[in-house]
């Protein structure tokens, strides 16, 4: 059995690392975009430090995972003056990483005003304001926008005009032309689909205490029934929540919303260990969590918003967003234990899951061995973050399936271990929200 715990507490150790991606999160820049006095004017609210640090904002989920961090950390504690000037020296190199063309002619932005956030507790993100104009060419009708990859997600927002544009842009991406005199509003369709992405993107790969409640509630017992009301009921409820506070009816501060959904990770884990299947108050607990992690949700959608005209499409394209994303998180881990589940039951050959197993281990070795810039395009999250607890799961799957004699080998030695190691990064990012 020591092999057993050896690699019980190496999943533990592993999964904790986890808890370094909450600290300085990667927020969106959103732009307010209007015309006035024959000028295109940019209005911002952004994190300046990231830029000036010079952190890819496209790689990078998580300000703490960057070779700059020390820097970001030293710019996060300057005074709102002296960041004004660190940003306007660096303006001329932002600048030149801003697409903004009017019917095809290239304008040139000009930094106008900076407004700087005070500095506040260090371990939050700052908001910052940042004002750019450029003058527009007689008769102009259109303008195209957009920046450099490295600087991250642009949310504009048109203003002043009817059936106003709104995009959300990502790793470089330029908005489609947009009629100065309004008239750009998605449809409802369009908004709906635009908003999945948004929205899957915030569970894989962002979502990292989502994706634990979800696996905590996986790993109860790999019955169908048990995840299936555990599912239904949590979708349900965060789906109430979620349209509740984007609509406005219910507002909770993040300060107290983000410490209950570290401590629902810690409860549905620790049940796992101590329940072998779903009692009669999991599917009520189930259910409160689940109203909690909607408002989680809708934390999100009011750093961008969502747009006007078509509220309800966005916000439903939103949620399918996040469903899926989930869903993908049961189907890949059921994917990893399905081989031990198999053999654990008596319905697979030993063999074939240890040559399995040993074949996952070595490639999800390989991923986290592998320069995480050439999978940039693919996880703009540090690859060991994911392809780490793979490679533990991998490698206690191994395990039960060699102590396959004994009594609930899966369970004791696969859904233990790995529910104690979620109960442990939810236990650091309570205390971590509530006293750090």
């Amino acid at each position: 059995m020591s092999f057993i715990r050896i690699l019980s507490s190496f999943v533990l150790i592993w999964i904790t690392t986890l808890s370094t991606a909450t600290a300085h999160e990667v927020l969106p820049s959103i732009a307010d975009m209007t015309q006035e006095n024959g000028r295109i004017v940019f209005e911002i609210r952004a994190n300046l430090e990231s830029f000036v640090a010079g952190i890819n904002l496209t790689e990078t989920a998580d300000t703490n995972a960057a070779p700059q961090a020390s820097t970001y950390d030293q710019l996060r504690g300057l005074d709102a003056a002296a960041l004004e000037d660190r940003f306007r020296a660096f303006w001329p190199r932002m600048a030149a990483g801003i697409t903004l063309t009017a019917d095809g002619t290239t304008l040139v932005p000009t930094l106008d005003a900076v407004s700087v956030g005070p500095v506040g507790n260090p371990e939050l993100v700052r908001a910052s304001t940042i004002r750019f104009s450029a003058a527009l060419p007689d008769a102009a009708s259109t303008v195209l926008v957009g920046w450099a990859p490295a600087f991250g997600v642009l949310v504009i927002r048109q203003m002043g005009v009817d059936a106003p544009y709104d995009g959300y842009l990502e790793a470089g991406a330029l908005s489609d032309p947009i009629q100065l005199a309004g008239g750009d509003q998605a449809t409802s369709w369009q908004s709906f689909l635009r908003y999945i992405p948004v929205g899957f993107d915030h569970i894989v790969p962002k979502g990292l205490d989502h994706i634990l409640f979800v696996l905590g509630l996986f790993f109860l017992s790999t019955r169908l029934r048990p995840l299936l009301t555990q599912v239904s009921l949590f979708t349900l409820a965060h789906t109430i929540t979620l349209a509740l506070a984007a609509l406005g009816y219910v507002s909770i501060p993040g300060t107290i919303v983000e410490p209950l959904i570290a401590a629902s990770i810690v409860f549905v884990a620790v049940e796992n260990i101590y329940m072998k299947g779903l009692s009669r108050s999991r599917p009520f607990v189930v259910f409160g969590f689940g109203l909690l992690h909607g408002l989680g949700f809708a934390s999100v959608l009011g750093e961008f918003g969502l747009p006007e005209g078509s509220f309800i499409p966005a916000l439903i394209g939103f949620n399918v967003g996040v469903e899926i994303g989930q869903l993908a998180v049961i189907t890949v881990m059921f994917l990893c234990v399905w081989q031990a589940v198999r053999v654990d039951r008596g319905r697979n050959e030993a063999g074939q899951g240890l040559g399995l197993y040993a074949a996952l281990l070595v490639g999800a070795v390989v991923l986290i061995a592998v320069d995480p810039a050439q999978l940039a395009f693919v996880l703009d999250t540090p690859v060991w973050l994911f392809a780490g607890p793979l490679a533990a799961v991998f490698a206690l799957c191994t395990a039960s399936i060699l102590f396959r004699d004994q009594q609930e080998a899966f369970r004791r030695i696969v859904a233990i271990p790995a529910s104690s190691a979620i109960a442990l990064v939810g236990t650091y990012w309570f205390v971590e929200r509530v006293f750090l």
